[in-house]
């Protein structure tokens, strides 16, 4: 394979044989070490992971019964956002209009136009996000791209790196790998694009899923010992995405620094084109270390899945010694640091453990109560609309658009962003935090599930209640039933996931300082407690993991008791730990084994155009019910005029009904029955704006949905010569498609998880 080096080098007429190809082999080898170093914590780690995992399967502890059911099949074939932007072509130095859309997975893929998607053209390119920053302003980026490479700052009268055509850019920066420049037309198209990319980016940072019992927790583990091997502590901002990503990550925190000092002395030309130079070298480094680490990577594993049989089989046969002698080996070690570690623990950590958990739990639980009143409105509101517009003809319609809301990033937007405000002043210096993005994104994902599991918990109380044949008027009033008991549940899970969430992001902040205090008096003294350890139990039981748990002992009582103290006083509405709601529903898990629900098929208008729109050249004029419903399961879109040549042109809409101006007055209206005029939930967006809808059938723009298959697993960039690229949540960076083939979207959900370390 060409060296990726040599092809950026000629590229950027640095010449074959420049600086940056003399030290081709360098980078290449400097990367296989820290491969093969992590790799082995990596192996140390799997074994101790398998054995938790079993214990854990043994032992049965595990979390509070939840009250709010899970989606256990997730909702498929979903297009979440699509639209028009420009893009920025660096090839051409040309700005583009593209036509985009956010499968399921949330890659973001870009084609041509909209007729190129219709007709199944390849993508240009598919986007994934992970470890990528959202910036509103030039400014912003050309401040980071300046402290990236020190010494090239523009000086003023000279040209920026990049000029953007309009007020309202949006650009996808990443440490190491290549940028994405966007634009638009209006700041409302802004601030819609940015909430659909943030989720994005929220999304694929989460990408190794929380049901991997054993390898996730071994990776992370491992990324953990090995960063702490090299002094480093605390939380890392660019533990996000996949493995591969993440351990490309690591390779280029150690090489990129090492590369900068080599090569940026002999970068030639003006400032902006040093800058533009060293974004591309850096990005072709990125995708080198890619493909090595993910080759790495994937032999390691295969070698720990063949071994883990054999592994099991000796935990199983002995548990119980293993657990014996790890227990020995811990009242050794405890004996050994716990006084030095009571010390530090009251000096150094208790007085400001208050200050962490009143900090943490003013925007979270204020995130949660917006997901409370967004799920409260949006029901409500189809209460409403079946009382004004027929009753139970318009509730499959209603009930598919209400399925998708955890999904929907402008109604979600006003509860991820109660988490923006998140400061630690003047403790992240002390505690060694390097950013706060970590538990944001971490509470913006509970969030997410949450309002999935409230909304999913109504479907099925609410299809259970079909089954009986209520009239219009007995249908509203269970409807309004059915709420507030799902907002009960809701009100319980919230609880018990806030304080979960708040031990553990006390526990990320402190564990990381106290092991870097003990680190220069106890660490050194570790290996001598290996000799503790039976030669047959040595996978399964690692001195250093001991010492950890054995130093989280020191902290967790008080981490306890502050969230305790919390929860006593009510505070934020969380619930005492001795408070233990009942399952007033014991068969309503039994309801949730049954098939999904599929609401258009059961209860749409098959007679209604739903809203699908004008259909696409060539097509049909009456399109089937399939196709309809697999139309309809796009969350929202902003769809433009095609023969405009310009993105983000809306039309003029009419002014909305007025709504209820308080829940007082909603539940008054309700249980009067009146059949008050009142706005229908948003439906999909036209031009980015709320479409109105009128009680008689209306004509949408129509998205079709592309074809389905595997994911494939490619590496950043990767071009691809024979088949076309398809989204996939083990992607970074961009594909570009081959002129033929057909554009296929992945529609295997991820979990919803994403792992943290301590």
């Amino acid at each position: 394979m060409p060296c990726r080096r040599s092809e950026a080098c000629t590229s950027l007429g640095l010449g074959a044989h420049s600086s940056l190809c003399r030290v081709c082999s360098s980078p290449s080898e400097k990367t296989g070490r820290i491969l093969t170093e992590f790799l082995r914590f990596y192996e140390d780690q799997y074994g101790v992971a398998l054995f938790n995992s079993m214990r854990h399967e043994i032992e049965g502890t595990g979390l509070p019964q939840a009250q709010l059911l899970w989606r256990k099949v997730p909702l498929e074939e979903r297009i979440i956002f699509s639209g028009n932007l420009f893009q920025y072509q660096e090839d051409n130095k040309k700005w583009r209009n593209r036509f985009s859309l956010v499968p399921h997975n949330y890659g973001l893929v870009l084609y041509e136009n909209k007729v190129a998607y219709e007709r199944q053209v390849p993508p240009r390119a598919v986007i994934n996000s992970a470890g990528y920053k959202i910036l509103t302003s030039v400014d912003q980026y050309l401040e980071l791209v300046g402290n990236s490479l020190p010494g090239t700052t523009s000086k003023s009268g000279n040209a920026p790196i990049l000029k953007c055509p309009t007020q309202f850019p949006l650009i996808l920066w990443h440490p190491y790998a290549r940028h994405y420049y966007f634009c638009m037309m209006t700041e409302a198209e802004q601030d819609k694009w940015q909430a659909v990319m943030q989720d994005c980016v929220r999304h694929c940072n989460n990408g190794i899923p929380e049901d991997s019992k054993v390898e996730g927790p071994a990776f992370t583990d491992a990324i953990r010992m090995y960063r702490q091997s090299k002094e480093l502590y605390g939380t890392w901002e660019m533990l996000c995405g996949n493995e591969v990503q993440i351990l490309s990550n690591l390779v280029m925190e150690e090489l990129g620094p090492e590369l900068k000092a080599e090569l940026s002395p002999r970068l030639r030309g003006k400032p902006q084109e040093r800058q533009r130079q060293w974004i591309q070298i850096s990005d072709a480094v990125y995708r080198m270390v890619y493909e090595q680490a993910e080759a790495h990577f994937q032999g390691v594993l295969s070698k720990l899945q063949l071994a883990r049989p054999a592994m099991e089989a000796v935990i199983r046969t002995d548990m119980d010694q293993i657990i014996t002698s790890k227990e020995h080996l811990a009242s050794k070690i405890r004996a050994f640091i716990l006084p030095k570690a009571e010390v530090c623990v009251r000096n150094h950590v208790q007085p400001y453990i208050p200050s962490i958990l009143e900090a943490l739990m003013v925007p979270t639980s204020q995130g949660f109560t917006e997901v409370r009143d967004v799920f409260f409105k949006e029901v409500t509101d189809m209460n409403l609309n079946v009382i004004n517009e027929g009753g139970i003809d318009k509730l499959g319609e209603y009930m598919e658009k209400l399925s998708q809301l955890a999904y929907h990033p402008l109604k979600m937007q006003s509860c991820y962003e109660k988490m923006e405000p998140l400061r630690l002043d003047g403790l992240q210096q002390r505690f060694d935090v390097s950013s706060t993005s970590v538990f944001k994104q971490r509470a913006q994902i509970h969030m997410r599930e949450q309002m999935d599991n409230a909304v999913y918990t109504f479907e099925t109380l609410l299809h259970q209640e079909l089954g009986k044949g209520p009239t219009k008027e007995e249908l509203c009033k269970s409807i309004q039933r059915i709420l507030e008991r799902v907002l009960k549940k809701y009100d319980y899970d919230s609880s018990s996931v806030r304080k979960r969430f708040f031990r553990e992001a006390l526990l990320q902040v402190t564990i990381p300082f106290l092991l870097k205090k003990l680190a220069p008096t106890c660490k050194s003294e570790l290996p001598r407690f290996q000799e503790l350890i039976f030669e047959d139990f040595a996978r399964f039981i690692l001195v250093e993991n001991t010492y950890e748990e054995v130093v989280l002992q020191t902290v967790v009582k008080d981490i306890l008791q502050a969230v305790k103290e919390a929860a006593v006083q009510r505070k934020h509405n969380l619930y005492r730990d001795s408070m233990v709601m009942h399952n007033s529903d014991p068969n309503l898990h039994l309801l949730a084994e049954g098939a999904p629900i599929d609401w258009g098929e059961e209860y749409g208008d098959s007679g209604g155009d739903r809203g699908e729109g004008s259909c696409s050249p060539g097509s049909p004029e009456a399109a089937t019910l399939s196709e309809k419903r697999r139309r309809a399961k796009q969350v929202m879109s902003v769809v433009q005029d095609e023969d405009t040549g310009l993105p983000f042109q809306a039309g003029s809409e009419p002014p909305s009904p007025a709504s209820p101006d308080s829940v007082t007055e909603v539940r008054s209206l309700l249980s009067q029955g009146l059949r008050a005029e009142s706005p229908p939930p948003e439906s999909s967006l036209l031009n980015g704006d709320p479409a109105q809808e009128s009680p008689q059938p209306t004509a949408a723009p129509r998205a079709s949905s592309p074809p389905v298959s595997p994911a494939q697993h490619l590496p950043p960039g990767k071009a691809v010569d024979l088949e076309p690229p398809k989204p996939s949540d083990q992607e970074t960076g961009e594909q570009v498609s081959s002129p033929s083939g057909c554009p296929r979207i992945r529609t295997t959900e991820d979990s919803l998880g994403m792992q943290t370390e301590f």
